[in-house]
């Protein structure tokens, strides 16, 4: 495991994981503890990237690693809002509506192209995003715990597809991307699929029931009030610079806090550093706030955290 700040021990059921997935994710340490993060600090995560670099793998890895259901949506354009969330059925036989679940009703669920889904298709993950629930006529249905969404899209493509409104980048935690691989790592790949070390092979290593402990342990992570004070200024700070149109929300303020405790949990310790803070912003910050014209969100970001004084 890569230890981005500290050398203190990792919890077993954390190590094991991380493990688990440096099976078929070669050289992809740290965007594996991105999407931890993102996992264990409640949140979502958006993978922008060009096709082939192993969204889908991760994805199907996380699933089989902590023992819980996978469902992968292609989005197109004809795909409707009752092909993610399920919709009623008529039963004959019972003489009632019956609730035919959709996809969205897994542990993992992987929302390929997102942004090839019309805007109402897009709009129906909101609630069950948010609310971990879906609503059909009225009934509410709670999804499986925990529920956690990895969207991709290709950002070199554009044509016949819909760019994410705010309202539903905002519901992402983190955005990242996995990158090509080093040409070592290229050859790792190579050399496991001679040996036969894919996916299928992959054992379950933790539990859901682990999982749902991690996250509530997350929430009990220290974090000093100067440091609560750095991710406010961070945050404060896009709403006032004159290269922004619109700033991070307060919910990107709360979700920089809960990514913090989760990477400090991810890396052994009951704490949060102002450097983890430091390390995330740009994942949580960047996809939460539209540059001006001729500026780019990253640039913006990076000016700030060299700005603001470190606690």
């Amino acid at each position: 495991m890569t230890h981005l700040f500290t050398d203190t021990p990792v919890r077993p059921e954390l190590q094991r994981l991380l493990d688990n997935l440096s099976h078929t994710i070669v050289g992809k340490q740290e965007a594996i503890q991105l999407v931890l993060v993102a996992l264990l600090s409640g949140g979502h995560a958006l993978l922008e990237d060009v096709p082939g670099v192993g969204k889908t793998l991760l994805a199907k890895s996380l699933a089989r690693s902590i023992d819980g259901q996978f469902h992968r949506i292609q989005c197109t354009p004809d795909l409707l809002p009752s092909d993610l969330t399920g919709t009623n059925i008529w039963n004959p036989q019972e003489g009632k509506f019956e609730f035919l679940a959709g996809p969205v009703f897994a542990n993992v669920l992987l929302t390929d192209e997102i942004n090839r889904a019309t805007p109402r298709t897009q709009s129906a993950l909101l609630e069950v995003m948010e609310e971990a629930q879906v609503t059909i006529d009225g009934v509410t249905h709670p999804v499986l715990a925990p529920f956690f969404v990895i969207a991709t899209q290709n950002p070199v493509e554009y044509q016949g597809t819909f760019p994410l409104p705010e309202a539903q980048l905002d519901r992402f935690a983190l955005a990242l991307s996995l990158g090509y691989p080093s040409e070592t790592e290229e050859l790792q790949m190579l050399e496991r699929l001679q040996l036969g070390k894919n996916l299928r092979a992959l054992q379950p290593c933790i539990t859901l029931a682990e999982v749902q402990q991690l996250q509530q342990d997350c929430m009990r992570v220290r974090i000093e009030s100067s440091i609560q004070r750095y991710i406010l200024a961070l945050v404060r700070a896009t709403r006032e610079h004159e290269d922004v149109t619109l700033g991070v929300s307060p919910r990107g303020t709360v979700t920089l806090q809960r990514a913090a405790q989760a990477l400090a949990l991810i890396q052994g310790r009951a704490y949060v550093l102002p450097d983890d803070v430091k390390f995330l912003a740009p994942y949580v910050l960047q996809h939460r706030l539209i540059p001006a014209a001729g500026h780019s969100a990253r640039g913006i970001v990076t000016e700030l955290l060299g700005a603001i004084a470190i606690p």
